[in-house]
């Protein structure tokens, strides 16, 4: 039986974005701003922030590489849970190894919900100078350690569906891109 109150064109597809890139690479950022072009154009959406993740999904875990994978799979399920039922999940996630990233992928692919791997690759210079968390400062004193890109490992992608280089444009600019990206492929 069919339910009256949806109807087909209710129905819309889903789809996972998932943005990685070193700690003030801009993620985040551009995925608030693709959210808010998304809902403009009445798309549902949902911003899977990572540091949310971490104090809400994945309270307890540490930053070992088994602990990043565990992480990192947990975002990917949420996501891919959120995708297959018709939101589009914007993930701004550091997720430093490309086999976690690779599992997610493989997950969507399993599912048949589209995937975009968007690599925000703003170089680790100016994510220091940007510093929006303060951690390469405490890095650079000696109080942390293990901070990707620095002193503990960023796998880049080496085919990401899109590669944005933040320094070099806005913000605006860079949402528009995944916005592009997204209208190829018939999900936004």
């Amino acid at each position: 039986m069919t339910n009256p109150r949806i109807q087909e064109s209710d129905v819309t597809t889903g789809a996972t974005v998932w943005l990685t890139g070193l700690p003030s690479a801009g993620k985040t950022t551009i995925a608030h701003e693709l959210a808010a072009r998304l809902r403009e154009r009445g798309g549902r959406v949902e911003v899977l922030d990572g540091d949310e993740i971490r104090e809400f999904l994945s309270a307890g875990l540490g930053f070992t590489r088994e602990d990043r994978h565990t992480n990192v799979q947990r975002i990917g399920f949420v996501a891919e849970l959120l995708a297959r039922n018709g939101v589009t999940a914007l993930v701004p996630v550091i997720a430093p190894y490309a086999d976690s990233r690779e599992a997610v992928r493989g997950r969507h692919a399993a599912n048949g919900t589209p995937y975009a791997e968007v690599h925000v690759a703003t170089p680790v210079e100016v994510c220091s100078v940007r510093d929006v968390k303060g951690l390469y400062a405490k890095q650079a004193a000696g109080e942390l350690t293990g901070l990707t890109g620095v002193d503990d490992p960023y796998e880049e992608p080496e085919t990401p569906d899109l590669r944005i280089e933040s320094q070099n444009q806005t913000v605006q600019e860079s949402a528009a891109s995944v916005y592009a990206l997204l209208s190829e492929r018939g999900l936004a």
